[in-house]
């Protein structure tokens, strides 16, 4: 009887959901089911629990489990961490309802407090902290002046203006300089303003000041290019209260824990949705060993002669290396964890050399020796070690030149968080607060740099971040109102679907894959591999930082990108590839003018970009394209540009850009159409190996400036009078 009524009341689909549902103990194919009120462990139909218990009891799964969400908003107020176990997991939202999570808390209690200018104003705690807010769903702007950029100069320390009024505004380490230039957008906060005669002196903030100005990093290929513009003009200037001036602008007092607001017209603050974003990532899931990275090789022991050589000339990591021609020379590297890389140089007549292992000889051969020489290679690798304390000695084994370049340390056993899906969550309300501190130091697309030295590579935090993930799954989810990426697929992800999601209103790009610094790897368990991004819906990433983009693909083998659909970016829509000419043969650097040759290897091959549908994109940003590569792709295979239709891109230098150092691509059968900028251009011998036919476009102009490419048997259309061929593939681009 019981079972029938719930047949009656519910349907058959929900009593199938139900007799899924199990006691809290673990047991295989269990349903959990949570709500945004849910408490107690039972998490069942009649008993939901709260996601952050649901999440508690996953550890402890070894079946299959689905978290099955039930609609309502779950405001979380830490970062949900998946664990990592042997169960496939699955988040679901329940049949029929609309599960939100967000990082944001609602403010209430607004009041007019300037009535001249129609500010109202909230209470929050004092030391809130965040960069966005939503008000009834949409991006309130940060109080900010547009200005012209000739009303400032250039000074030691910053910048002067004839205006005086700056000089007068309040919470001045708070305010920000923002520059767009050329591919870059830049930010510092400022350390203090001051009346400069009848105007004002803007002093930047010293450390940002150096490294977007009088120092601009630059850690040249394979982490950067040579073109740096720097912060010499400002675009606008940012977060004062005394800057609130337009409908629709906020302005948060930290200190004093006054959030002051001007509201659109017919907005009434006693009713209106206020959400102020709080966390950075919403949901993260870790596997081991995490992020990878070199560190340089004087944090090594050697014994016997050795000498260092510091060489801005050849690429090596941190520009320098030990380097020993002494029989016997031995160095030491010891370390806490499961495996080590060593790199190095490889060269003609470059020496041999032995390894052992906590003592032990590995018994075999080991040479340095190589046809071209090349940087920053694996020269020597142990894995899979028991985690604990071990210490890999080489010594020289003749009197040829043997270097010593830097050290990858494997902390953990290569342990990926596995089988993992969410499904049809909506995912909403954060925020990214290392601007506000540091600024913003812009390399490329929505990769910026770190503030101290090195200066590593860093990335804008995801609401849904995956690190060292396998067999990954996200579909049918929402991503919107985020003010950092919407999703992250980092280090050394594998086996990875992201599929007919919804992407929009985000302050950073829309989905990122892959990383820029494990160009070195040779072991394919530590790669970003098999990543199929397909059949999603991009509008308006970028609303903040705009040298983002919609997708984002650094080092990776058999990336897919296909039938998406691109709109809105102030910046590029796809870019895929890094390393610029790091990967391009020592002549065509020199051709290209480059006086020294920086060259490694790049593990990137196989990659697809295929059936999109961009447009409306590079709307505020130059140099660029709707679909953008950079740095070379291994040339084992050939990766593909293929059947995608790129129009509307007001900035673009080139629609279909592979920019420097791209190498072994096959472009056919795409749509162009843009009157203004190039359909197609290599501008410099870096270039290489690349074929570029049968395509359609509305746009004559090419520029050929690369090595072994071939634009052949491509069509030119006037007047809009497309071929059936033509149209056929503007039909087919975009989510299926």
């Amino acid at each position: 009887m019981r079972i029938g009524r719930l047949v009656t009341a519910l349907g058959a689909a929900l009593l199938a959901a139900v007799t899924l549902m199990a006691p809290a103990d673990a047991t295989p194919g269990r349903t959990l089911v949570v709500a945004p009120d849910g408490h107690g462990t039972a998490c069942a139909w009649h008993r939901p629990c709260a996601l952050e218990s649901a999440s508690r009891l996953l550890a402890r799964e070894r079946g299959d489990v689905t978290v099955l969400l039930r609609g309502g908003t779950y405001r979380l107020t830490k970062t949900l961490e998946v664990p990592r176990t042997d169960a496939k997991i699955a988040f679901r939202a329940a049949p029929g309802e609309t599960p939100v999570l967000t990082g944001a808390r609602r403010v209430t209690g607004f009041t007019k407090t300037d009535a001249a200018r129609d500010i109202y104003t909230a209470a929050v705690p004092a030391g809130t902290d965040t960069r966005q807010l939503f008000v009834d769903g949409a991006r309130a702007e940060r109080a900010r002046t547009a200005l012209s950029p000739a009303t400032f100069t250039v000074t030691a320390t910053g910048f002067s203006t004839p205006d005086p009024s700056f000089a007068a505004l309040t919470n001045q380490t708070g305010v920000e300089v923002v520059q767009e230039n050329k591919w870059k957008q830049m930010r510092c906060p400022l350390a203090s303003i001051s009346r400069d005669g009848t105007g004002s002196a803007l002093t930047v903030q010293p450390e940002c000041w150096r490294n977007n100005n009088t120092a601009v990093v630059n850690r040249q290929f394979p982490f950067n290019g040579n073109g740096l513009p720097k912060l010499d003009g400002v675009s606008w200037v940012e977060n004062a209260y005394e800057l609130l001036t337009r409908p629709g602008q906020w302005y948060l007092d930290k200190r004093a824990g006054r959030l002051s607001y001007i509201p659109l017209p017919g907005q009434d603050m006693a009713k209106a949705d206020v959400e102020l974003p709080l966390l950075e990532t919403l949901v993260r899931a870790s596997g081991t060993p995490g992020h990878l990275a070199p560190v340089d090789d004087d944090t090594a022991t050697y014994r016997g002669a050795w000498t260092t050589s510091a060489n801005r000339q050849v690429g090596d990591y941190q520009d320098g290396v030990h380097v020993t021609s002494t029989e016997g020379a031995s160095v030491s590297y010891s370390f806490t964890g499961t495996g080590l890389d060593v790199l190095a140089e490889t060269n003609t007549g470059q020496g041999a050399f032995t390894a052992t292992v906590d003592g032990r000889p590995d018994g075999k051969p080991h040479t340095e020796a190589g046809d071209v020489r090349l940087a920053q290679q694996v020269v020597y690798s142990v894995q899979d070690l028991p985690k604990g304390r071990h210490t890999v000695t080489l010594t020289s084994a003749g009197d040829r030149p043997f270097l010593v370049d830097a050290f990858v340390v494997t902390p953990d056993a290569v342990r990926p968080v596995r089988d993992l899906s969410f499904d049809g969550l909506t995912f909403t309300g954060t925020t990214w607060t290392l601007p506000s501190r540091d600024g913003y130091v812009d390399n490329q697309a929505g990769v910026q740099w770190a503030a101290a030295a090195p200066h590593a590579p860093i990335r804008p935090p995801a609401a849904l971040e995956i690190h060292r993930g396998r067999g990954i799954s996200v579909t049918g989810s929402t991503f919107r109102g985020l003010g950092g990426v919407g999703l992250a697929l980092a280090d050394g992800t594998q086996d990875a679907r992201v599929t007919r999601n919804h992407f929009t209103d985000t302050s950073a790009g829309a989905i990122a894959s892959g990383e820029v610094d494990d160009y070195y790897l040779t072991d394919p368990a530590r790669m970003t591999l098999d990543t199929t991004i397909a059949d999603n819906t991009i509008t308006t990433p970028g609303q903040d930082y705009h040298d983002a983009v919609g997708i984002w693909a650094g080092h990776g083998r058999r990336t897919t990108i296909e039938h998406n659909a691109i709109a809105g970016t102030p910046y590029s829509g796809i870019s895929l590839g890094w390393g610029w000419g790091w990967a391009s043969p020592c002549e065509l650097q020199a051709k290209q003018g480059l006086t020294a040759c920086r060259r490694g290897t790049i593990y990137s091959r196989d990659n697809r970009i295929l059936g999109n549908d961009i447009h409306d994109v590079m709307r505020t940003l130059l140099d660029g394209g709707p679909i953008y590569t950079l740095g070379g792709q291994d040339g084992t295979t050939e990766s593909v540009t293929a059947g995608n239709w790129v129009h509307t891109a007001p900035h673009n230098n080139n629609m279909l850009y592979h920019d420097e150092g791209s190498s072994y691509w096959n472009t056919y059968g795409n749509v162009v159409s843009n009157e203004t900028g190039r359909w197609t251009g290599m501008w410099t011998p870096t270039i290489h190996d690349i074929r570029i036919h049968g395509n359609f476009t509305d746009n004559t102009v090419v520029k050929n400036l690369g090595t072994n490419v071939v634009i052949s048997d491509n069509t030119v259309v006037t007047g809009g009078n497309w071929p059936d061929a033509a149209k056929s593939v503007m039909a087919a681009a975009g989510p299926r």
